[in-house]
């Protein structure tokens, strides 16, 4: 059964792009889309909704019909019903998490952010169905919801929280890397930080790691890759200056194959984030054969499958410099001796099939179809 799908992406970069793109490359429905620049994030949020009724209305006069409408949480639901009711009686809904502007740390907090929670929250409301990146994900909103109410004053909506988990669903992000990466033959191990140079990924903590292995002579060479931005942190700067002798890469890859070749190439994998609700580069960077080493929080231990593969736990760390240090030094040890995995990597790395593109395009088509048919 082929439907016909319309996608809304207030925030058409980044992950939000590259997931879309790869579900809609991949999918056997017929797909439009309305998408809007990534930047300016917030204001995104606020008139994505005005937009996407401008854009359904035009489509609509040129005899456009669709069976679902598939939306991410950049976009306020509720407020988009609202504009185009007649439509949204008959189209099914279903909105994806990515993120959750809830339990998104933040350096200044303010009152008027709170108005970002609100649009996830009744976002969540308006929707046929939601879906999120992970448990990790879906628990963290709907557990800190209640608090987050109750900061109202009165008439807290808190009976309303009940009727998201019961229409929600666990639905990964893909991930399109080639099987069968290269076999490492480093002689001097590379480590390797990705993620967007911001301060929820918590640079600082890693590279005061960098610093002590440095203390404690340990030899090896460095990666730090990822998009930079104006108001980056001033770590980076400095420990490019710092580390000048031992980077391998930095800064952002010119290309996808540039920065696969960046994972193909590393030994180890490390995360410092403070905020991740998933983890596609520490996930990708185990199926391009990289040692992950991950604070033992967030999505993390979710997605390794920590709870049922006890093994696993050689790839945590408390989330401190000092012990993720250690953790490297030893990892760099063994690195040396040749027996850097301290069990069959193999394992890992077909345990993260499940991520795949295929697989995972497989199953979310197949839920949009069991939705059409009910």
């Amino acid at each position: 059964m082929t439907l016909r799908i319309l996608a809304i992406e207030p925030y058409y970069g980044g992950s939000h792009q590259a997931f879309l793109d790869g579900w809609i490359a991949n999918s056997v429905h017929t797909w439009d889309t309305i998408t809007l620049p990534p930047h300016s994030w917030k204001w995104r949020m606020r008139h994505a909704a005005i937009h996407a009724a401008s854009q359904i209305e035009q489509l609509r006069t040129t005899g456009n019909k669709w069976d679902i409408v598939f939306c991410s949480d950049m976009l306020n639901l509720a407020e988009l019903k609202g504009l185009q009711p007649q439509f949204f009686s008959e189209a099914i809904t279903v909105l994806y998490f990515h993120e959750n502007q809830l339990t998104y740390p933040s350096q200044t907090p303010r009152e008027w952010d709170h108005h970002f929670v609100f649009t996830n929250f009744t976002s969540a409301l308006a929707a046929d169905h939601v879906w999120w990146n992970s448990r990790f994900n879906q628990n963290a909103f709907i557990e800190n919801l209640p608090a987050f109410l109750q900061r109202m004053p009165d008439y807290q909506p808190l009976l309303e929280i009940d009727s998201i988990a019961p229409k929600s669903e666990i639905h990964y992000p893909p991930i399109d890397v080639p099987l069968n990466p290269a076999v490492k033959q480093n002689d001097i191990p590379i480590l390797c930080w990705a993620a967007r140079w911001e301060f929820d990924k918590d640079p600082e903590t890693f590279f005061e790691a960098i610093r002590l292995l440095r203390e404690q002579g340990a030899i090896f060479r460095l990666s730090v890759i990822g998009e930079s931005f104006q108001d980056s942190p001033n770590v980076f700067a400095q420990a490019e200056s710092e580390f000048a002798d031992i980077i391998q890469r930095w800064g952002y890859q010119p290309s996808r194959q540039a920065y696969l070749d960046t994972l193909i190439e590393t030994d180890i994998f490390v995360s410092t984030a403070i905020h991740e609700f998933f983890g596609i580069t520490a996930v990708e960077s185990i199926v391009c054969g990289c040692f992950p080493m991950l604070p033992e929080r967030l999505a993390y231990p979710e997605v390794l499958e920590l709870s049922h593969c006890q093994e696993r736990g050689c790839h945590f760390f408390d989330g401190s410099a000092e012990q993720l240090a250690a953790k490297l030094a030893d990892l760099i040890k063994q690195h040396d001796t040749g027996n850097l995995w301290p069990y069959d990597s193999q394992l890992i790395q077909d345990s993260m099939c499940q991520y795949r593109i295929k697989r995972c395009v497989q199953q979310m088509d197949q839920r949009l179809v069991d939705y059409a048919a009910m």
